[in-house]
C-alpha cells in the first residue's frame, strides 16, 4: 500500500519543513501543540470514513449509475468530473456553513487560530461522512471510481496547498484558481467573512454565487471560531453536536505541562503506526482480524491519550505510558515483530511512553 502512505509522508514532510521555515528564517511564533493536534485530530478515524466514502460511491457506481459516459471520450469524463467535483465541493462547504448540523462537523476545521498547512488536515472525526450525498451524484451520472479518486486527490492536494502561511499572491492566478490569499479570508474569525470563499479549487464559483470576498484592511487579522475548544479529537469532534442537544461541558486544563519536544514526538511516534497501519491494511475493509481490530483501537485511544496530555489531564500520562507499553507487549506476542517499521514505531513509543510517565512522576513540570 505504498502508494497509499507515499503522500501521507510528503504531507507531514512539507508541514514540519513550513514550521521550521516560519519560525526559524520569518521569525514567527509557531504553537507546536496546535500543529500537533491538527494531526492527531482524526488521522484514522477519518482514514475509515473515507474509505467508507469510497465504497459508497463504488457501491452507487456499480449498483445504479445511467453509465451517461460509456461512449463518451475519455478526456471529456475527466474534465467533466475535474469541473463537477469542484462544483459539488462548492455547495458542499456552503451547506456546511449554513445547516446546523452540518456546521457542527465542520467547525472542529474553523477553531484553528494558526493559519499553516497543519490546519489542512484538522478536522472533525466525520467530516468524511458528509461527502457522501455530495459526490454520489458523479456515481449516479457514471463517472468511474478510479476518475473520481483521481481527481479527488488533485483538488485536496490543491486545498491542502491553499493552507500554506508563506506563499505570497499569486497573480494571474488570484482571478482562476483558490489561492492561500483567497483561503485565508475564509478561515477569519469574523463571521461575515468566514462566510465566504467556500470554493475549494476554482475561485469562479464564489465569483458566480456572490460568495467572494477580498482580504479586509479595516480590522485585525485573527483566525479561528467561536465555540468551546478542546485538544482532545473525541472531544473536539464531539461538543458541538452536544451543544446543540444543550448538554453542558467544558473541557478544563490540568495542572501538568509537558515540554514541546516530548508532545511533538509523541504526536509524531504515534503519526508513523498510523502510517504503518495504512501500509498494511489500506481501508481495512476486507478480511478484517481480531489483530486488526486491536491494532486500531489502540491506536484511537492512543490519540485520545495524546490529546489529554496535550491537555495536562492525569489520565492522558497515565493511558499514554500504558497504551504505549500494552501495544507493543501485544504485538511482540501476536505479530513477532513482523516488520521492522512496527518494531521502530512501537519501540520509540515505549521508550517515549517511559519518559513522559518518569517526567511527570517527578513533578518536573507542574504548575502550581
Amino acid at each position: 500500500m505504498l502508494e497509499l502512505v507515499l503522500p501521507f509522508v510528503v504531507m507531514i514532510t512539507l508541514i514540519i519543513t513550513e514550521a521550521m521555515i516560519l519560525q526559524y528564517v520569518k521569525k514567527v511564533s509557531i504553537n507546536w501543540p496546535d500543529i500537533i493536534f491538527n494531526l492527531n485530530s482524526g488521522h484514522l478515524m477519518l482514514w475509515l470514513f473515507r474509505g467508507l466514502e469510497l465504497v459508497c460511491y463504488h457501491f452507487i457506481y456499480t449498483h445504479f449509475s445511467f453509465n451517461l459516459f460509456v461512449h463518451v471520450p475519455i478526456i471529456l469524463t475527466w474534465l467533466f468530473t475535474l469541473v463537477a467535483w469542484d462544483f459539488g465541493f462548492y455547495w458542499e462547504h456552503r451547506l456546511h456553513h449554513k445547516i446546523p448540523l452540518l456546521w457542527a462537523i465542520h467547525m472542529v476545521h474553523h477553531q484553528g487560530e494558526h493559519f499553516n498547512l497543519s490546519l489542512a488536515i484538522r478536522n472533525s472525526w466525520y467530516s468524511s461522512l458528509t461527502s457522501i450525498p455530495f459526490f454520489a451524484l458523479l456515481a449516479i451520472a457514471g463517472v468511474p471510481t478510479p476518475i473520481f479518486i483521481a481527481v479527488s486527490i488533485f483538488h485536496y492536494s490543491i486545498q491542502f496547498f491553499n493552507h500554506n502561511a508563506i506563499t505570497p499572491k499569486l497573480g494571474l492566478l488570484e482571478q482562476i484558481l483558490v489561492t492561500p490569499t483567497h483561503h485565508k479570508v475564509h478561515h477569519l474569525k469574523d463571521q461575515y467573512y468566514a462566510n465566504s470563499n467556500f470554493s475549494g479549487s476554482f475561485i469562479i464559483w464564489d465569483k458566480l454565487f456572490g460568495t467572494f470576498e477580498t482580504t479586509p484592511t479595516d480590522r485585525t487579522i485573527a483566525y479561528g471560531s467561536h465555540g468551546i475548544m478542546s485538544q482532545n479529537p473525541f472531544w473536539a469532534s464531539m461538543l458541538p453536536f452536544m451543544k446543540m442537544l444543550n448538554i453542558l461541558y467544558t473541557p478544563s486544563l490540568g495542572h501538568y505541562r509537558l515540554p514541546n519536544a516530548l508532545l511533538v514526538s509523541g504526536g509524531l511516534f504515534l503519526f508513523g503506526l498510523v502510517l504503518s497501519y495504512v501500509y498494511d491494511y489500506g481501508y481495512g475493509y476486507h478480511n478484517v482480524n481480531a489483530i486488526q481490530y486491536l491494532l486500531f483501537s489502540s491506536l484511537v485511544l492512543g490519540s485520545i491519550a495524546l490529546g489529554g496530555m496535550a491537555e495536562g489531564k492525569r489520565w492522558g500520562m497515565i493511558s499514554w505510558f500504558g497504551l504505549c507499553w500494552l501495544m507493543l507487549l501485544f504485538f511482540i506476542i501476536l505479530l513477532q515483530w513482523s516488520a521492522v517499521y512496527w518494531q521502530l514505531f512501537m519501540g520509540l513509543m515505549a521508550i517515549h511512553g517511559t519518559i513522559t510517565f518518569a517526567m511527570w512522576l517527578k513533578g518536573q513540570y507542574y504548575v502550581n
